[in-house]
């Protein structure tokens, strides 16, 4: 063989073995109407498998050099072609096991009232299939948003959250988050805590929303409205629950420390006097309800203000008689 002819076979060899070590196989991404992102691994599916269950080869799949991008349908992989096939439920699982390639993850719907709510893929395929719901009752990929009254017709969730298949849409805490307790803010007597874990043990959601409380409505109530009715007065009324008049019950009270200078500080039981009084007795007739407020004088409570109105004697002890009974000596 002369030099010129081994110089040629030489770099047919050369550019023969460089051609094969370039020949890369990667993953292929496709992009589905609604189903998101599918990912056919090459590698997965020509990895070596058990006597029983060969690997599969190129020419399994590439029978023919592709010269089009063809597009399958679901529906013409469920009549075998392209990935059905293989995945007809005996050489490969069913292209109905729809989570075998598409991926699911948690859907967040952003409800402006109620807050976030999560539907969780994972949590309902443990006891149904895909099929239950997609194109039946959603179509894959954005739907249209649905009302509560839809749903209460038997429209999307309402299909199986009916009390039968599944519990019903009226227990709204099932899916709607329900924050523990919500704390008002009440300038005069303090934070007031409303407990909504408590109140769902005794009633549905619905005895309150929206007939008493527009939900995400932030607007305040007076006691004066809860006495006629309103909001927390439809059923504090002495009769269903305690009434609005127990003011302890639902505002913070504590002990109050009179700071008075040269014959020591006073300290007020709120716990002693709840014992025989009702705080509408001295709120707001005697003593305003908001923190603070002018001081008052001996001078002025053995005229019956602030203390007075009580300490004169004869309802209780006199407030120039009983010094030691409320100042602090030492």
């Amino acid at each position: 063989m002369g030099f010129r002819s081994a110089f040629i076979v030489m770099v047919a060899l050369a550019v023969g073995s460089s051609g094969a070590y370039a020949l890369e196989i990667k993953d292929v991404t496709y992009n589905t109407d609604g189903g998101g992102k599918v990912v056919f691994s090459h590698q997965q599916h020509l990895k070596k498998k058990t006597a029983k269950s060969p690997n599969v080869s190129c020419k399994s799949c590439h029978e023919n050099p592709r010269t089009a991008k063809t597009k399958y349908t679901m529906a013409d992989m469920e009549k075998g072609k392209s990935c059905g096939k293989c995945h007809n439920g005996q050489r490969a699982f069913s292209v109905a096991k729809c989570t075998g390639c598409h991926k699911v993850k948690n859907v967040t719907f952003q409800i402006k009232e109620t807050g976030p709510v999560l539907f969780s893929h994972v949590k309902h395929l443990k006891s149904m299939q895909c099929s239950a719901c997609h194109n039946a009752l959603y179509k894959t990929g954005p739907n249209k948003k649905v009302s509560m009254a839809e749903m209460e017709k038997g429209k999307s969730c309402g299909a199986c959250h009916n009390g039968g298949k599944a519990f019903a849409l009226a227990k709204c805490d099932g899916c709607h988050p329900a924050p523990k307790q919500v704390v008002f803010k009440v300038k005069e007597t303090g934070p007031t805590v409303f407990s909504h874990s408590k109140h769902v043990e005794m009633y549905s959601c619905s005895a309150c929303h929206t007939k008493l409380y527009p939900i995400g409505s932030g607007k305040s109530v007076t006691m004066a409205a809860m006495e006629k009715g309103k909001s927390c007065g439809a059923c504090h009324n002495a009769k269903e629950a305690f009434a609005v008049a127990q003011c302890e019950k639902c505002h913070p009270v504590q002990e109050v420390k009179f700071r008075v200078s040269r014959v020591g500080d006073v300290k007020f039981s709120h716990a002693t006097h709840l014992g025989m009084y009702k705080c509408g007795e001295c709120h707001t007739r005697t003593f305003p309800t908001k923190r603070g407020g002018k001081p008052v004088s001996m001078a002025e409570m053995n005229k019956a203000k602030s203390c007075g109105a009580c300490h004169d004697g004869k309802s209780a002890f006199s407030v120039t008689g009983n010094c030691d009974s409320c100042h602090q000596r030492g």
